[in-house]
């Protein structure tokens, strides 16, 4: 759970990212801009700040922004309903982004995990996005991702998004954010 300080401190941290990345965000978005610590308590560790622009029963649009170091947590998009899960594309537009998915294990990964977290990351094949470069995941696919030191910008662009539905390999996660 976050407390209103500390979700009030990021998403102005957040909209400094925008801004600096030239993204103008409407005052409707702003308000729904979305600050999840995944119920860790960790935000600068583990998180992420995302406003959705779009998403129908066909198609989905958001820019994520983690800060220096953040990690969105090991997840996949399972099937749902008669869909597969969600395919999604992410496109870095600012920074660099360790992204991890299924494959061979890179020997000395960028990303860095906290020890009492280790366990709950598996997947350690390392794509390296730099602004400009993108990635395509397909429908339940494990993965998770890391900004680097100067923090990220992604586009990302999906089917269907049912956020409240993704799967975490840390059972303690909790997907829907909390605000106190």
């Amino acid at each position: 759970m976050l407390l209103r300080e500390e979700y009030d401190q990021i998403k102005e941290e957040t909209l400094a990212y925008f801004q600096q990345s030239n993204i103008t965000l409407t005052n409707r978005e702003i308000e729904k801009l979305e600050i999840a610590d995944f119920g860790l308590n960790r935000i600068r560790e583990f998180g992420l700040q995302l406003i959705e622009y779009i998403n129908t029963e066909r198609c989905c649009a958001k820019d994520l922004v983690l800060l220096p170091r953040q990690t969105c947590p090991e997840h996949l998009h399972p099937p749902v309903g008669d869909s597969p899960g969600k395919e999604e594309t992410f496109r870095c537009r600012n920074g660099t982004v360790y992204l991890y998915v299924p494959g061979p294990n890179v020997k000395n990964p960028k990303a860095v995990i906290p020890k009492d977290k280790e366990d709950t990351f598996t997947v350690w094949n390392e794509i390296i996005l730099n602004a400009g470069e993108q990635y395509t995941l397909f429908p339940n696919t494990l993965h998770w991702f890391q900004a680097g030191d100067e923090g990220a910008i992604i586009s990302e662009f999906s089917t269907k998004s049912t956020d409240e539905n993704d799967i975490f390999t840390d059972s303690s996660i909790k997907r829907m954010p909390v605000v106190e």
